[in-house]
């Protein structure tokens, strides 16, 4: 299904009946990507699965977004659904939308389950910021005359050896939106959120580690944190079975008011 929100197309998916849970996916991911967590839950919920503006089949954004605008549209789609109260269900990129929504809305959120997520930036090295002020130094010498007629190659080669698999992955409009939503630090929006929420992380996340998820779980006041051993930054599908068996356990109220 597909709806206009702000002369952008939000494409999405929505089966069940019951309280709202909704779906938030992680970066370069879609619909997909909480299929089978979808079809799951649509037993117990009415479920929605977005694809975020950029993603999937859904418009790009009109200009370089951060996850203010994110968490914004996102609001305004609940709105026109007739959302008022939700639970969520996020993953890595989703997580970030998720934490600055119920911070901006602290009403609209009864319970939130963060997957591997994103929201806390990470230290940088002094070899980061000699990669940075090195491009930044590149930039401005293929400007000069003779150089510029082989900008775009140099430049190119230099994203292709320096940037990150999701970095590389996007172009435009969207390679600035990365640029801006990994340079968040989410970090103070975390003790004021009210929500209950549960945290599931892979021992072996490289992308949002592990050190990010006892953060969260130290700075989120009613919060818990559970580990799957020997899981990456996808735990919720390496870990299908289990990840299906805590979050129904964690959601088991709202479940069963709905049989009541």
């Amino acid at each position: 299904m597909i709806t206009k929100i702000n002369s952008i197309n939000i494409h999405y998916h929505v089966s069940g009946k019951g309280n709202n849970l909704v779906l938030l996916h992680g970066w370069g991911g879609e619909i997909k990507s909480f299929e089978p967590i979808h079809k799951h839950f649509e037993k117990y919920f009415k479920t929605f699965s977005i694809d975020f503006p950029g993603f999937g089949k859904s418009s790009l954004p009109n200009k370089p977004w951060s996850t203010t605008e994110y968490s914004n549209i996102l609001a305004k789609f609940l709105k026109k659904q007739g959302i008022n109260k939700l639970i969520i269900i996020a993953h890595s990129f989703g997580g970030r939308v998720a934490i600055r929504l119920t911070s901006a809305y602290p009403e609209l959120i009864t319970k939130m389950i963060l997957i591997d997520s994103a929201g806390i930036k990470p230290k940088r090295s002094y070899k980061y910021y000699v990669k940075v002020y090195l491009y930044k130094f590149i930039k401005y010498m293929v400007k000069m005359p003779i150089l510029n007629l082989y900008s775009e190659k140099i430049l190119k080669l230099i994203n292709k050896r320096a940037g990150s698999k999701d970095y590389q992955s996007v172009s435009g409009v969207m390679r600035k939106t990365f640029v801006r939503v990994v340079n968040e630090d989410l970090k103070d929006l975390l003790p004021p959120i009210k929500a209950p929420t549960l945290l599931i992380w892979g021992e072996n996340d490289q992308a949002t580690p592990l050190s990010d998820g006892k953060l969260m779980e130290r700075l989120i006041p009613d919060s818990g944190l559970v580990v799957f051993r020997n899981a990456g930054h996808f735990s919720y599908l390496e870990n299908l079975d289990k990840f299906l068996l805590i979050a129904q356990n964690f959601l088991k109220d709202d479940i069963e008011r709905k049989h009541d």
